[in-house]
């Protein structure tokens, strides 16, 4: 038999038990309520720009013109009141005229390289980079691709700040977004926005286009800098900007970090960026033009041009053919089957599946390097 004690110390106990079981469920209840009253976000972004602004730098630019120095004939009063009457007239002198110019960049490795747009230091004859903490140096070109508008630079120096580099393959519509550059050369400045689409293309901004757009302000100035996430890691090169007045309207591109390691990478390897090609162009398939050309799946690419004697002519490709498959892939605009093609290896072989007068056919062609822009 129990004791009354023995009762009433088990009785305490069975209490205690169930005092701290209520509390504990309270406690946890009144997190879970807190979370989901609480901002998701952070109310500081503080520690990622200090993480990621000391490795984004200002870059200046110098290009020579030559210009023809007519003295007096080149008097605007002459030719208004004269017109064309003293044109050709005037000696034969000219003159250099030095241009300078302003762009943002990223250093992106120890070794003192630098990630920005070619067009930033396209024709340039000096190059000069100037680092957060107020040292200049001066760069040279370690290698450059028109193609995708990026560029690499080499400065010497030493104790270099390196940014931390995020997956741009992991981006979502929404993500938070800080862009860093020199916009109108006022200074490293830092706008925030979100990720408002990816692999934005057509734009006609460059040959092989993957953009991340993005609401952050970006302005002239801002191109070769760098757009980061909210832990400060870089996920793009600031390119380029929508804009009817010069300015920032809330729609800016990026080219996508992975897409600029990769560039990097064989600039690096190879002094040059190796894609595969075929010689052909064409036109994203629209609903009426697959219904013209026979193309009942209603998708596919249109064959518009075919290069003589390219690989594509020699594998019997021809204008108004309609391309449905790449090696199993299913290209839905012109951009997909440009990309899908330059990824390819030269001397691989591909397998072209399409349709010609509404039959389908097979066709395997030979990638050969794709031909260098004349720089």
């Amino acid at each position: 038999m129990y004791r009354p004690l023995h009762i009433l110390l088990l009785s305490l106990l069975i209490g205690i038990t169930a005092a701290l079981f209520t509390y504990g469920w309270l406690m946890e209840r009144t997190e879970t309520l807190r979370s989901l009253q609480a901002p998701s976000g952070p109310f500081s972004y503080a520690e990622a720009v200090a993480a990621a602004a000391p490795a984004v730098v200002n870059i200046y630019t110098t290009k020579v013109t030559i210009e023809r120095d007519r003295g007096i004939f080149n008097d605007p009063l002459l030719h208004y009141f004269f017109g064309d009457l003293f044109a050709d007239r005037g000696p034969h002198r000219y003159r250099e005229r030095r241009q300078s110019s302003l762009g943002s960049g990223v250093i992106v490795d120890q070794k003192g390289y630098i990630l920005t747009n070619n067009h930033v230091i396209e024709g340039a004859e000096e190059i000069r980079v100037g680092l957060f903490d107020g040292r200049v140096f001066a760069a040279r070109v370690a290698g450059r691709d028109p193609d995708s508008d990026l560029a690499l630079l080499l400065v010497e120096a030493r104790g270099l700040p390196v940014i931390a580099q995020g997956d741009s393959d992991r981006l979502r519509v929404g993500d938070v977004a800080l862009a860093i550059g020199n916009p109108f050369g006022v200074g490293q400045t830092v706008t925030m926005g979100i990720v408002s689409a990816t692999g934005r293309s057509q734009l006609g901004i460059s040959t092989f286009e993957n953009f991340i757009q993005t609401d952050a302000a970006i302005n002239p100035g801002n191109s070769g800098g760098a757009l980061i996430n909210a832990r400060g890691e870089l996920i793009g090169i600031n390119t380029a900007i929508f804009s009817r007045s010069g300015g920032s309207m809330g729609i800016g591109f990026a080219i996508p970090i992975n897409l600029a390691q990769g560039v990097m990478s064989q600039l690096l390897q190879q002094g040059r960026v190796v894609r595969g090609w075929l010689g052909l162009s064409g036109q994203t398939l629209t609903p009426e033009l697959a219904q013209v050309f026979g193309a009942h799946e209603g998708q596919g690419v249109l064959i518009t041009g075919v290069l003589r004697d390219g690989p594509a002519d020699q594998a019997g490709l021809e204008p108004g053919d309609i391309i449905l498959r790449i090696n199993k892939r299913v290209p839905v605009d012109v951009q997909q089957v440009l990309a899908i093609i330059s990824e390819l290896p030269p001397g691989s072989e591909v397998e072209i599946v399409g349709l010609r007068d509404g039959e389908r056919f097979h066709i395997r062609s030979q990638v050969i390097e794709r031909p260098r822009l004349v720089q």
